[in-house]
């Protein structure tokens, strides 16, 4: 025949201060202040030329409304974007940035370019823009490329430091 337990009294905790075991391992670092943070969104190479071509269309419309169709302002506000498309992209399609920002630099020279007459005006003035603002495409593509090979060069380093620390076998 078992015992039955009767219930007793409810057990309370020590009142005293409790000792936990502390964790083993490094320390997180601190959080950063929200307004310090910087977004860091990682697209795809799908991704990064619908945001590049996006962002260019919209800043050519407000070049043509603000800048009179500056297309100095328009090359100058391309090499940010070209900074962002070539850090946002992730490390599986570095190799769009380079390929997208020119192709975005084109879009986005819709809304600028001078055009006379439909679509063969527009066409020529589209053409004529690319022409004379070779400077600016060129430069922003360098940019690009440079920081997706900075960074590919960086990929390949780790992976190989990685690879050196495991075991053979």
């Amino acid at each position: 025949m078992r015992a039955v337990r009767q219930p007793g009294p409810q057990r309370r905790p020590p009142a005293g201060p409790q000792h936990r075991p502390q964790a083993v391992g490094r320390s997180a670092p601190a959080p950063a202040p929200a307004a310090a943070r910087l977004p860091n969104p990682r697209l795809t190479g799908l991704g990064s030329g619908l945001f590049c071509a996006l962002v260019m269309f919209l800043l050519g419309g407000l070049c043509a409304v603000l800048f009179g169709a500056s297309l100095t302002a328009y090359g100058v506000l391309y090499l940010p974007v070209c900074v962002l498309t070539a850090v946002w992209v992730r490390r599986g399609d570095l190799m769009t940035a380079p390929v997208v920002v020119p192709i975005a630099f084109a879009v986005g020279l819709l809304p600028v370019a001078d055009g006379d007459g439909g679509a063969g005006g527009k066409l020529m003035g589209l053409v004529t823009a690319l022409a004379t603002q070779a400077g600016w495409l060129y430069g922003g593509t360098l940019v690009a490329g440079l920081i997706v090979i900075v960074r590919r060069v960086r990929l390949m380093q780790r992976r190989r430091v990685a690879a050196g620390a495991r075991p053979p076998g």
